[in-house]
């Protein structure tokens, strides 16, 4: 076993065990051990396990978004208020005054990523499995988790419409295999261009779409497509499926997200709104994890202006006097 097959030792038994029980379960209920449509609704079985699996994740990041969402206003304040200063002592100050703010809002500027860095392992696991079974199949490889000897001869000796599907679009002369990879790299670009369309255009706020993170998410979306195209092309016609019907889930799950917890001052707020006053029920949204923080901020700094104003020195305050004020 290699390091990186040592590194993945527990995604790839993850992997290989919920292909294996699904593949058991569905030749039990009458399909064929050889059929490639067999794999195919065993692969779509492992995306919904994965993806119900890290729901909770998912949900927690949509709160932090929201949040985050919620204080661009006061974060594009901070910034402004350090533009131009390079020195090192203005810096620390900008990166305590902004950590300090995700962390009173209870926001993670980095929950966006959590969920598509755990699915990574999860997503070289199993591209280890396909890519390996042919070898497998031919005694040219040890096996890997659960796929022995035998189920991965079946994987590799099985096909959709004339595909194999452990085929490539860039190392087989198959016209099958080279239509449905072009098909699944076509569709699976596509779908990750809508879903990255939707969230900037539908669910961020004018604010929100200023800022130089949206700048960046707005390159990626133009930039990602062409990245799953590119190397698409080595990916065996299985790991294509999976990658496609991960891309379907997180659209259908980003449509209801969108549609049912908007970000704050977005489009689809407006949306939501109209729906739930045409209803006659009441808009719910995030809260933040400190209610009052933006009150209390705008406060403080008003506060701050008129004594800056008067010519008087301003007077630290503890966040307990500030509330009783």
């Amino acid at each position: 076993m290699g390091f990186f097959d040592t590194i993945l030792f527990p995604f790839i038994w993850f992997n290989s065990a919920i292909l294996v029980g699904l593949e058991w379960l569905l030749t039990r209920a009458g399909m064929s051990d050889t059929s490639g449509w067999t794999w195919v609704l065993a692969i779509i079985g492992l995306v919904i396990a994965l993806r119900a699996l890290l729901t909770p994740l998912m949900i927690r990041q949509i709160k932090s978004q929201r949040r985050l969402q919620m204080v661009q206003p006061e974060l594009m304040k901070i910034q402004k208020k350090y533009k131009g200063k390079k020195d090192q002592a203005s810096q620390k100050a900008f990166q305590e005054e902004t950590f300090g703010l995700y962390k009173e809002a209870g926001a993670n500027p980095f929950g966006a990523c959590l969920p598509i860095l755990i699915q990574m392992p999860f997503f070289f696991a199993l591209f280890r499995l396909l890519n390996t079974a042919k070898a497998v199949s031919e005694g040219r490889a040890e096996p890997l988790g659960l796929f022995n000897h035998e189920l991965a001869s079946k994987m590799a000796n099985s096909d959709i419409f004339g595909a194999n599907l452990t085929s490539t679009f860039l190392h087989d002369q198959d016209a099958s295999a080279k239509i449905l990879s072009l098909v699944l790299i076509i569709v699976m670009s596509v779908t990750q261009f809508i879903t990255s369309h939707q969230l900037m255009r539908q669910n961020m706020s004018p604010e929100a779409l200023n800022s130089p993170m949206a700048r960046q998410q707005q390159m990626l979306i133009y930039i990602l497509p062409v990245v799953f195209a590119v190397t698409g092309v080595n990916f065996p016609v299985a790991l294509l499926i999976y990658w496609t019907v991960s891309n379907f889930w997180t659209m259908g799950q980003q449509f209801f997200v969108i549609r049912n917890m908007p970000a704050p001052g977005s489009p689809a707020e407006e949306k939501y709104r109209a729906r739930m006053a045409k209803r006659g029920k009441e808009a719910v949204g995030i809260q933040l994890k400190n209610p009052n923080m933006l009150n209390e901020r705008t406060a403080t700094e008003e506060a701050a202006e008129g004594v800056q104003r008067s010519g008087q020195r301003v007077q630290p305050k503890s966040k307990k006097r500030a509330k009783r004020r």
